[in-house]
């Protein structure tokens, strides 16, 4: 894309955003980069003076003390560079990751339909990869950029100052100089581009393998994989021989106006020496002006390419935070009240697309509070997605969902959230410890409580039979908990929440008896004083259950009291009692 595409302005917009809260930081950070530059311009000033001076009769003791004057200027240059550089970093470190702190908070805060529609890799690249892009943009913006355009005009102007025939010369050598490698740079940017792309397809081709390892390894499929693996690395070397090729381009290019600007620069030294119009001094001091010219040009047309790929990080980002969430609170939204909480489905429908078939057709039901709903139907019959409106992670197409007698869009969603707990059969855990995954990383829960949570659930055996308690460490996904575990752990999870309602999605399947015996006792304890959902995959899982509802393609097969349904010969839960089936 053209760098063009994307108003200046917009990148002013984004770094004032991101910088405001560095003003201090960013104001010794100019200072920095302006006396670095300026001593720059000034050390080859003091080397003129000592050849000059080498050709007259100064005392040595002058000599001395510009050599002198000469080293320590070199050396504050060298260490200001240095500081520049670690502010430059520290500054652009800061605001990146408030960026990628936005981008996240965004992220996590639009509509499920949006996550469904996006791959992981897609949200990685778009909150790591185009916000590592603009870690450069934010240093080397004022690093490179601006500290190359003023470095290019003091050398320009102290030439001027020499004469102003060589700051004429020189300042078309330079406009020159950088027209023609932005015209060699911008024949190879779709190279660069086309190489990013094999790249990406090749990160997305590896994320998807990599999370379906066993299945690859179960169906013999490694050999496969292997190979499209090898075409796709055959791909990028082709574009990456093709994007270095030009770079070598780019650099011959330069190279080339380079040595035309030291042919200039000795000429004109040597003409102007020869009819008296300067020293041997001011000569040296025209061909080391020329020589820190070429660096400047260089990064400056290196750093217009950086910027054309960072406009596409920046229409990326762009294009994320205007996808505004559909699903939004009302203004005078309702705190819902603590104590069990009631649910009422009133003729909801439902659809994942606008012109999609529905999952939930016309659906009524009331659960009152206290009491114990066991949820039955086959799957794909609209069992999840019921959880889904009820955590208003999708608002139904038509229908109301009341919480306590409220309309859903009129309540808190993070309150909603707060008050509803969920407990799957996958359990998802993280690479932390104990403490956190049952916290979720929230520093405000003291250990006590969390001890009492557990003695209370009676799972104080299970803690302590962990290596370390609390502090035990899981692995990348849980993985060092066995599945009656990481329910336990769930469990605790909800217990320290204190919902009002509750859903659990057959949390003691597959487990063995003995865990599962833990597991249920724990379950009657968290159930208790609450309203519950049991979403159920054996129909031995709704013997706490006080009404049951049997769905099929989203609508209320049978729905009643459970005693009642028992004692009907003719219900569909009594039929399926007697035949045993299974009702997943």
């Amino acid at each position: 894309m053209d760098t063009m595409k994307i108003p200046l302005r917009r990148y002013y917009e984004i770094l004032s955003k991101y910088l405001a809260n560095q003003k201090k930081d960013f104001t010794l950070l100019t200072i920095l980069l302006i006396s670095s530059i300026g001593l720059q311009v000034v050390i080859p000033q003091i080397m003129r003076y000592f050849i000059d001076a080498t050709q007259s009769d100064v005392a040595s003791q002058k000599l001395l003390l510009a050599a002198l004057i000469f080293l320590a200027a070199a050396l504050l240059q060298q260490a200001l560079s240095v500081v520049a550089a670690y502010m430059g970093s520290c500054v652009a470190w800061t605001a990146t990751n408030a960026l990628r702190e936005d981008l996240a908070t965004h992220c996590l805060d639009l509509d499920m339909q949006f996550h469904k529609e996006k791959s992981p890799g897609e949200f990685i690249e778009r909150i790591e990869g185009d916000v590592t892009a603009f870690n450069t943009f934010f240093s080397q913006l004022v690093i490179r950029i601006a500290g190359n355009i003023l470095l290019l005009i003091g050398i320009l102007t102290a030439l001027y100052l020499i004469d102003y025939r060589l700051g004429v010369a020189f300042t078309i050598f330079s406009i020159v100089t950088l027209v023609a490698l932005n015209q060699v740079r911008a024949i190879a940017v779709p190279k660069h581009k086309a190489l990013r792309e094999a790249e990406t397809e090749l990160f997305g081709f590896l994320e998807e393998r990599l999370a379906g390892t066993e299945d690859i390894r179960a169906c013999g499929a490694v050999d496969y994989v292997i190979g499209r693996l090898y075409q796709l690395h055959a791909v990028i070397l082709k574009k990456w021989k093709a994007s270095s090729l030009m770079h070598l381009v780019i650099g011959g290019t330069g190279g080339l106006l380079i040595i035309v600007g030291y042919s200039m620069s000795i000429l004109i030294g040597f003409r102007l020496y020869s009819d008296g119009l300067i020293t041997l001094g001011t000569t040296y001091l025209i061909i080391h002006y020329i020589n820190l010219i070429a660096r400047p040009i260089r990064e400056l047309t290196q750093q217009v390419e950086n910027l054309q790929n960072i406009g596409a990080s920046v229409e990326r980002m762009d294009e994320l935070l205007s996808t505004k969430r559909t699903i939004v609170e009302s203004p005078h939204a309702v705190v819902i009240a603590d104590g069990a909480l009631r649910l009422d489905f009133d003729e909801v429908a439902f659809a994942y697309e606008a012109d999609g078939k529905s999952v939930i057709n016309q659906l009524s039901f009331s659960l009152e509070p206290g009491k114990v709903l066991g949820l039955l139907g086959r799957t794909g019959g609209g069992k999840t997605t019921l959880v889904r409106l009820i955590f208003r992670l999708y608002d139904p197409i038509s229908g109301t969902i009341r919480i306590n007698g409220v309309p859903l869009p009129e309540t808190q969603i993070t309150h909603v959230r707060q008050r509803v707990a969920y407990v799957t059969q996958d359990v998802q855990l993280f690479q932390a410890s104990i403490r956190d995954n049952i916290t979720f990383f929230n520093p405000s829960i003291s250990d006590v409580t969390i001890r009492n949570v557990i003695d209370s659930l009676g799972l104080t055996t299970w803690l302590d039979s962990l290596p370390e308690g609390l502090d035990t460490r899981l692995d990348s996904g849980g993985r060092s908990l066995s599945a009656g575990e990481a329910q336990l752990l769930a469990l605790t999870r909800v217990f320290l929440k204190d919902p009002g309602l509750v859903i659990l999605d057959e949390a003691s399947s597959r487990l063995d008896p003995a865990t599962e015996q833990l597991v249920e006792r724990a379950i009657d304890r968290v159930l208790h004083g609450r309203t519950a959902i049991i979403v159920a995959h054996r129909l031995a899982t709704v013997k706490r259950a006080d009404d049951i509802l049997i769905i099929e393609d989203g609508k209320a097969l049978e729905y009643g009291e459970r005693e009642v349904l028992l004692s009907d010969p003719d219900s569909q839960f009594s039929r399926l009692l007697l035949t045993g089936l299974e009702a997943s």
